[in-house]
């Protein structure tokens, strides 16, 4: 009998995580015919994998209770990125102290065959993940996987949460889901308490509980481009407010959502942006690389010329600086 040893190894994945499949279930998911599926659980039998099937509209084939199954197998692709996965995991802060990724890795190692366990041992020792930012703080996967699929069966959240400001308040909310960006962990939701959709950062929650209130989540809504113009609206520190020398399509090319909002102009496109640190918000300007005039602060423009001073005397080189220009002590 052919059979693809790769799609028997997914066959029993499958019937091990799912109790019960039926025939066309199985062959959605391993893109085949039903009738192939058949001839793959017969291999299977023969081979004394225990599957039995149930007859019926409501039957299906499932694993017998308690069978020794093979090693897991994993193809080279399928190693790189679980590793890959892993090794993110850690980077985006989803375990404080490294136990989780490393158990895992460990149990990896213990079932792969020699061959793919001295390839994936150097995945671990030479493949670096630069992810960019890292991230800031550790996000509890508990909370994550609760988080998540009161999202998924619409459920609300009853939150204890506390702000930058240190202010403790009660929250009951309805999570649309949870996303990654810049260097945090956030769940996007409608806040009952302000009566509008909130972002709040999963480090500040003290605790959740899952509440048997029910919601309609929109089936539209993208949680990830909500949260990017979350936080480029969030109004802290100075408010800037410059007029880019670019079309509006050209200047998203060159600013992130997460960086701050963008409206076309006459002259332009208008950028607004908060800033805790003007001379950032100058070397973040000089980066867009294109004409353009501060409309306020007036200090951002101090900064700028300042900026400039210093590049100006860079470019000079050893020996050509102005008169009263001295080098600073490091």
């Amino acid at each position: 009998m052919d059979l693809s040893v790769g799609r028997l190894l997914t066959l029993i994945e499958l019937l091990q995580v799912y109790r019960q499949l039926n025939a066309e279930e199985i062959a959605s998911r391993l893109e085949v015919s039903p009738r192939t599926v058949r001839r793959y659980i017969t291999g299977l039998q023969e081979m004394g994998i225990p599957v039995e099937a149930e007859r019926g509209p409501a039957g299906g084939y499932r694993l017998r209770r308690g069978p020794k199954l093979p090693p897991l197998m994993l193809s080279n692709d399928e190693a790189l990125v679980t590793v890959i996965g892993l090794l993110a995991a850690q980077r985006l802060g989803l375990s404080a102290s490294g136990a989780a990724v490393q158990g895992a890795l460990a149990k990896l190692d213990r079932v792969l065959p020699e061959t793919q366990r001295s390839q994936v041992q150097a995945m671990q020792d030479f493949v670096s993940l630069g992810l960019s930012p890292v991230a800031r703080d550790h996000a509890d996967a508990e909370t994550i996987l609760r988080l998540s699929t009161a999202a998924r069966d619409q459920s609300g959240i009853r939150l204890t949460y506390r702000s930058a400001a240190g202010e403790v308040t009660e929250r009951l909310v309805d999570p649309y889901g949870v996303a990654f960006q810049c260097g945090h962990w956030y769940l996007v939701s409608w806040d009952h308490f302000r009566g509008a959709l909130r972002t709040f950062r999963l480090d500040r929650m003290l605790a959740t509980e899952v509440t048997n209130s029910t919601f309609q989540r929109p089936g539209d809504f993208d949680v990830v481009a909500y949260l990017r113009q979350a936080i480029g609206e969030a109004v802290y520190g100075t408010r800037c407010e410059v007029l880019l020398a670019l079309s509006l399509d050209a200047a998203r090319s060159r600013v992130s959502p997460t960086d701050g909002t963008l409206e076309a102009s006459e002259a332009g496109t208008l950028l607004r942006f908060s800033a805790d640190d003007l001379d950032w918000a100058a070397s973040f300007l000089a980066g867009l690389e294109c004409d353009l005039v501060v409309l306020h602060p007036s200090e951002l423009r101090a900064s700028l010329r300042a900026m400039a001073a210093r590049l100006q005397a860079a470019a000079r080189g050893p020996g050509r600086r102005r008169a009263g220009v001295r080098a600073q002590a490091p």
